[in-house]
C-alpha cells in the first residue's frame, strides 16, 4: 500500500504530475479511482485528501463519471462539454496537488498546485484540440473510440501513479510532449485552412 506521506519528494511530485494529467483528461474518473483505492486499502491518502475516500464523494464521482461517459461521446456536444470542464478539471487538479502537499512548506504547496493545474490544462487542451479535429468527421466511431481511450488512460494512469510514480510520470510527460506537437500541427492546419478559404473567396467574382 502506498503511503503518500512516506514517499520521497521527487516521488510525490512524479505521482502528482501523473494524477494531474489524468484529471485533465477525466477528473471524475481520477477522483473516483483515488477514492476507491484508498477506501479498499490500496492507498493511504494524506490528510488533505482523505475526503476523497468518503462514500458521498466516491458516489458523486461515479455518477458524474457515468454522465460524462455518455456526454463525452456525442459529436459536437463533447466540445461544449469539454469547454465547460476547463473550469472543473484544471482547478480540481490544482486542489489535489495542494491538498497532497500539506506537509510541505507553503511555497512548495503553491508550486505543486501551479504545476498540477498547468499539467491538467495541457492535458485538457490537447484533448480538446484532438476532439476539434475528430468531431467534424461524418461517422461517430472515431469520436467514441477516442473518448473510450481517454477514459481508460485516465483510470490506468491514476492506478499506475499509485504503484509506480516515476513510470506514470514518464508516461504523462511523453504524452505532454505529444500534445504540444499535436497542438502545433492543429494550429498550422487551421491556418492553412483559413488561408485556403481566403484565396478561394478572393478568386470568386464579386
Amino acid at each position: 500500500m502506498l503511503d503518500w506521506l512516506q514517499i520521497s519528494l521527487p516521488e510525490l511530485f512524479a505521482l502528482l504530475a501523473a494524477v494531474a494529467f489524468a484529471a485533465g483528461l477525466n477528473v471524475y474518473a481520477t477522483v473516483g479511482a483515488l477514492g476507491l483505492l484508498a477506501r479498499f486499502g490500496h492507498l493511504l491518502l494524506p490528510p488533505g485528501l482523505q475526503l476523497l475516500e468518503s462514500w458521498p464523494v466516491i458516489a458523486a464521482s461515479i455518477i458524474l463519471f457515468a454522465i460524462e461517459f455518455f456526454a463525452d461521446k456525442i459529436p459536437a456536444f463533447d466540445l461544449i462539454w469539454s469547454a465547460l470542464h476547463t473550469f472543473v478539471r484544471v482547478p480540481v487538479a490544482a486542489l489535489l496537488a495542494y491538498g497532497a502537499t500539506r506537509q510541505l512548506s507553503p511555497s512548495q504547496q503553491l508550486l505543486a498546485a501551479l504545476l498540477g493545474g498547468l499539467i491538467a490544462l495541457a492535458a485538457h487542451g490537447g484533448k480538446t484540440a484532438l476532439r476539434a479535429v475528430v468531431t467534424p468527421s461524418p461517422e461517430p466511431f472515431s469520436n467514441i473510440s477516442l473518448s473510450l481511450g481517454e477514459d481508460v488512460l485516465a483510470l490506468g494512469l491514476t492506478w499506475l501513479a499509485t504503484r509506480h510514480p516515476y513510470a506514470a510520470a514518464a508516461v504523462a510527460f511523453v504524452l505532454l510532449a505529444v500534445i504540444i506537437l499535436l497542438i502545433r500541427v492543429v494550429i498550422r492546419a487551421l491556418r492553412a485552412l483559413f488561408r485556403g478559404a481566403e484565396r478561394e473567396l478572393a478568386r470568386r467574382p464579386a
